[in-house]
């Protein structure tokens, strides 16, 4: 699906489904450097169970025109366009780290657009190694190749997948390499109004799928989130950074699980 938004064209993933803005509507927001690609087992499942489902690319990611965003704010204004130029009114949103911060900076602004929030692999504040950043100025690629040694647990790295025949750290780090990750790890790195955005989000359903292995933001800081959502906490043991890439079974069987409920609970 494709999309202007604010005069650039913009590509989303439907999951295989056209978008029906008479269902409810499910969105997934890749983390940093990643695309819509990040999330092709979940997207595909909720399309096929009554779902709609939008996976942008964010700005100047991927398929999607323009110039990335240069920190969380503009991130969740730009989101709010997005949906805007979607007609969606209100819908479920899913955050894999760097996006879910944006999606709590938009929920924080526009509170009756989401029906929940679902963190995966994340925490409230993403402080990035400033040699990192640097790195990635420099080249993408090589920061992609250290992001990616860091970001998956033991058994990709022991070449365990998925899908059969693919290999997650290959697809991971080709993403990664040719997407604008420089600008996404310093906006991380600069957004310090996470706790703020979190205490405010009041009644709106929560769910945090975090890893055991998580090097990038590790399990005490995800564990610190899911206080603050006031949610229990869904750990995936064994598993690295990557979460929806690395382990997608696991994670759309806690978020099918999840937005069922809340769907459910809202249709009583």
């Amino acid at each position: 699906m494709r999309l202007d938004v604010n005069g650039h064209e913009v590509f989303a993933a439907t999951g295989g489904k056209e978008f029906d803005t008479g269902l409810p509507t499910v969105v997934f927001l890749h983390g940093s450097g990643l695309d819509h690609r990040s999330f092709a087992l979940q997207t595909r499942w909720f399309a096929y169970h009554g779902y709609s489902v939008l996976a942008p690319d964010l700005p100047g990611h991927s398929l999607s025109a323009g110039n990335a965003c240069a920190s969380i704010e503009d991130s969740a204004s730009w989101f709010s366009d997005f949906l805007d130029a979607a007609g969606v009114k209100s819908a479920h949103l899913v955050g894999h780290s760097q996006g879910f911060l944006t999606a709590i900076e938009f929920a924080k602004k526009n509170p009756e657009r989401a029906l929940s929030l679902t963190a995966i692999g994340t925490a409230a504040a993403i402080p990035v190694n400033q040699a990192l950043i640097d790195t990635a100025k420099a080249s993408s690629a090589k920061a992609a190749h250290m992001m990616v040694n860091w970001g998956f647990g033991p058994g990709a790295h022991n070449g365990i997948s998925a899908v059969p025949g693919m290999q997650p750290i290959a697809i991971g780090r080709a993403i990664m390499s040719r997407n604008p990750l420089a600008a996404d790890l310093q906006a991380c790195a600069d957004y310090t109004s996470g706790d703020a955005a979190v205490s405010s989000l009041g009644n709106i359903p929560g769910c945090c799928i975090l890893a055991d292995k998580d090097k990038m933001t590790p399990l005490k800081a995800g564990l610190k989130l899911a206080d603050s959502m006031g949610v229990k906490p869904i750990i995936l043991k064994g598993y690295g950074h990557m979460l929806p890439i690395e382990a997608p079974r696991q994670t759309l069987d806690a978020l099918r699980n999840f937005v069922s409920a809340v769907q459910s609970q809202a249709a009583a």
